[in-house]
């Protein structure tokens, strides 16, 4: 059963969209804790979300830039605003689609099977993962997963950059000034603490799916990747 969240501060409108959805068989979650939507994200693992834009604390266009980090599944704002701008802008913060209060109920099952058929049905079969692999492990950037052997952990969008990177460039060096262009346009403005802290992070996600000493630091030059665990594969 897919899975659909909705964050919206109006409980009337939440409970109305929840129940009018649940009737074509999705499981449907409304957000009550508006200080910790990513929270709440990560507990229901979402397959698509329905987002206001004024909100208590920070507004949808934050929330939806944080879901971003960590998910490509589709985002649709739901917003009194009718303004073109504000419209622009949750687009160009990560949203898939937009409508404007008051709605009808079929226009948003409508929207919502769209997304839904684009991101996972029949739509999304005509382009295939990409894949990349190397002595047993698995990476799809589109999914932002890694996989080796029965285990598959998910990757923030920073982690996936990176790692694929180091796989692409597999046995050369992936060089600091080529990973802060690709995570950040401008690296100008961007600490190297933060590349490292990074770095840092993606040594954990291989450790967490059994792989250990896979990053190796190039002193002066960057990062590469180790096959540590292939010569234990004999």
């Amino acid at each position: 059963m897919q899975k659909i969240m909705i964050v919206e501060d109006d409980p009337k409108i939440a409970e109305h969209l929840k129940t009018h959805i649940e009737k074509y068989g999705y499981d449907v979650t409304c957000v009550i804790d508006f200080e910790h939507v990513m929270k709440a994200f990560y507990e229901i693992n979402p397959d698509l979300v329905l987002l206001d834009i004024n909100l208590p604390s920070f507004d949808g266009y934050y929330w939806c830039r944080q879901i971003r980090k960590e998910s490509v599944c589709p985002v649709i704002f739901i917003s009194a605003r009718i303004g073109e701008m504000d419209q622009v802008m949750a687009l160009e913060n990560g949203g898939d689609d937009y409508m404007t209060k008051p709605f009808s109920a079929e226009i948003v099952m409508a929207k919502i099977r769209s997304q839904l058929r684009r991101a996972y049905g029949e739509y999304a079969n005509i382009h295939k993962d990409r894949v990349v692999e190397n002595a047993g492990l698995t990476f799809f950037p589109e999914r932002m997963e890694m996989t080796f052997g029965t285990k598959t952990i998910s990757l923030s969008k920073n982690e996936a950059d990176i790692i694929e990177s180091l796989m692409e460039r597999y046995p050369r060096v992936a060089g600091r000034e080529d990973l802060l262009e690709k995570l950040w346009d401008d690296q100008s403005y961007v600490d190297e603490n933060t590349l490292n802290v990074n770095i840092t992070r993606v040594r954990k996600k291989f450790q967490e799916i059994g792989l250990q000493d896979a990053v190796e630091t190039v002193r002066g030059a960057g990062y590469r990747l180790t096959l540590s665990w292939k010569e234990d594969q004999g």
